[in-house]
């Protein structure tokens, strides 16, 4: 396994207990996390804001299906679990476009998709 794969697999084992120390070493400094039309958060500061998500409870429940790698980009295909504040569960799909510096995720590109959406198409 690629060193870039190794950062993002210690990155997602991180998530899944909510390690802010481990995910951030995982981080460049300038890193941005961006979930196109949601957010786009910039440095370490922000980014760690967002790991433990104010609608959240607990640690998510990740899955990874497949990792691909092309140069300095790795992509995270998978699915993701986690119980909201509100009561409600969190079931969605994943994939994340890593792109990557001396083995540290640079940027990330978020893309998620709701499992348990009442989506309604004509």
């Amino acid at each position: 396994m690629s060193e870039n794969k190794k950062t993002v697999r210690e990155y997602m084992d991180a998530f899944r207990i909510s390690d802010h120390d481990r995910i951030l070493a995982c981080l460049t400094d300038d890193i941005i996390w961006e979930m196109p039309g949601i957010y786009q958060h910039v440095g370490k500061e922000a980014f760690d804001k967002e790991i433990e998500n104010e609608n959240f409870v607990g640690s998510p429940t990740i899955q990874i299906i497949k990792m691909i790698e092309e140069n300095n980009i790795v992509i995270a295909e998978g699915a993701v679990q986690g119980a909201m504040k509100n009561g409600g569960i969190l079931d969605a799909v994943f994939c994340d476009v890593f792109e990557m510096e001396n083995s540290k995720i640079k940027k990330l590109t978020s893309y998620l998709m709701s499992k348990n959406a009442n989506l309604k198409f004509e």
